[in-house]
């Protein structure tokens, strides 16, 4: 009855304790209305007959104070209230883009690089559902996999769908890093951002990672930079002459200097990932370098609720008057 119900002015209720003290002062005042002195009586010999008005009189009283709690009830101005929520969500555009070069086999990270890096993207995309995200893959050349787009359930699909030879090999950055650019140059969003994941050394493409970096800067994008590979050397799958596989110790050459320079002039950041648990911290700290802006507004509308419970007291209060005029008249 009284879900979402408050009060203007819950001190009323201690009116309420009124309501004890009367019925106590109602019951001796009874008490006394008998007779002390008693006479002995066959004829009345028994216990003493209640009539129907004295039942109904007592009945009245009980009404009289359920008229007194709901005025009280009323006086304390029972309001319901309707709260209403909108909220302004400035979403981040952000692209992943992707090295899906031959070397990313490499089986350093489980099951391997490529494996393991679009496991934690994808794990990344469920972090961020206000977000517009696009997917840019690249190896010897590179092409847009996924414009931005917020059905993230088709984005985590083509992510599921890249492999090793979707591209001729190589390892073009700055290609790369220059179609995400153009992916994100057309974007208003509050904040735009590239997050390039690579193994190796920029070797191909027809344009250099630092002026696709200086690029993105005048579009005001930050790129965040995550060299996949152990130290040293890493398993690499091959296969031999009679078609068994093996594994050959393949040296890791990740270009740091180059990734730190690219996310320096960009205002982003370089990470390193040597194992997967490594590249799921980045991403986890790339989460919360990088949150929407989300701004909620509520708004409470007031209704007053004490009509209710005066009206029912207006109509007991009625009856109770109709029935002591007509049913409990004493005729002269």
């Amino acid at each position: 009855m009284w879900n979402n119900i408050e009060f203007a002015n819950p001190e009323c209720f201690y009116l309420l304790l009124l309501i004890p003290l009367i019925v106590v002062f109602y019951i001796l005042k009874l008490r006394k209305s008998y007779p002390v002195l008693q006479i002995s009586d066959f004829h009345n010999k028994g216990s003493r007959h209640v009539s129907f008005k004295e039942i109904l009189l007592h009945i009245l009283f009980g009404v009289e104070m359920i008229v007194l709690a709901l005025l009280i009830v009323a006086l304390a101005r029972p309001q319901s209230s309707e709260k209403n929520k909108t909220m302004n969500v400035e979403g981040i555009d952000i692209v992943m883009t992707m090295d899906v070069s031959g070397s990313m086999l490499a089986e350093d990270f489980q099951p391997n690089r490529l494996e393991a890096a679009k496991k934690v993207a994808i794990n990344f995309i469920d972090e961020r559902p206000n977000d517009r995200i696009g997917l840019v893959v690249f190896a010897g050349e590179s092409f847009t996999q996924c414009p931005l787009t917020t059905d993230h359930a088709v984005l985590k699909n083509l992510f599921k769908e890249i492999k090793i030879g979707m591209i001729e090999d190589g390892t073009a950055i700055g290609s790369g890093l220059a179609t995400s650019v153009l992916r994100l140059k057309e974007s208003d969003a509050l904040s735009r951002v590239i997050i390039l994941l690579t193994d190796g050394v920029n070797n191909t493409g027809s344009i250099d990672p630092v002026s696709a970096a200086e690029i993105a800067k005048t579009f005001g994008i930050r790129v965040y930079t995550v060299g996949v590979g152990t130290n040293g050397t890493a398993p690499y799958p091959a296969q031999d002459i009679f078609g068994n596989k093996r594994y050959q110790q393949v040296e890791v050459n990740i270009d740091e200097d180059l990734m730190r320079q690219v996310s320096s002039i960009t205002g982003g950041k370089y990470f390193r990932a040597t194992d997967n648990n490594s590249l799921a911290r980045i991403y986890e700290e790339i989460d919360k370098l990088e949150k929407s802006k989300i701004e909620v507004y509520e708004y409470e509308k007031k209704n007053e609720e004490f009509f209710n419970y005066a009206l029912y007291a207006l109509i007991l209060l009625c009856l109770d008057f109709i029935i002591r005029k007509f049913v409990l008249r004493i005729l002269p």
